[in-house]
């Protein structure tokens, strides 16, 4: 029973399940951005390239044939992917980016100074004392 125990401790810790939570996330933000980048911008780009579609680019290595289908590099899917992954970059950067300005703008609240300790008002009465002496 004890692994059971440990086993929930280690499953519900904040940072767990955090993490869980950013990964769900991630991937719903994934599906948004792959859409995004496929039906919005892509069109246009293999328009001002002549039409192409970048998932159809291919280097065929050997035709097809009667018995087997053709062997193909599908370098187009390789660019559709980078052309996804800086776009996801780009947006992490971006709200990260938005995300700590303002976490700086909460820091650069000035905060009250705190009032001196009991030691610190009975040495400056002290000190005040030998002066006037």
């Amino acid at each position: 029973m004890s692994i059971m125990k440990e086993f929930k401790a280690f499953a519900m810790r904040g940072n767990v399940v955090d993490m869980a939570v950013g990964i769900i996330i991630g991937g719903a933000f994934g599906k948004i951005v792959s859409s995004l980048v496929n039906d919005i911008i892509m069109p246009p780009i293999g328009v001002l390239i002549g039409g192409v579609s970048f998932t159809d680019l291919a280097i065929t290595i050997k035709a097809a044939t009667a018995d087997s289908p053709a062997v193909t590099i599908n370098y187009g899917n390789f660019v559709q992917v980078v052309f996804d992954f800086l776009i996801i970059a780009a947006a992490i950067f971006t709200l990260i980016k938005v995300m700590n300005s303002l976490k700086k703008k909460e820091e650069e609240a000035p905060a009250a100074p705190p009032a001196p300790s009991k030691e610190e008002t009975l040495l400056a009465e002290i000190r005040d004392i030998l002066k006037n002496k």
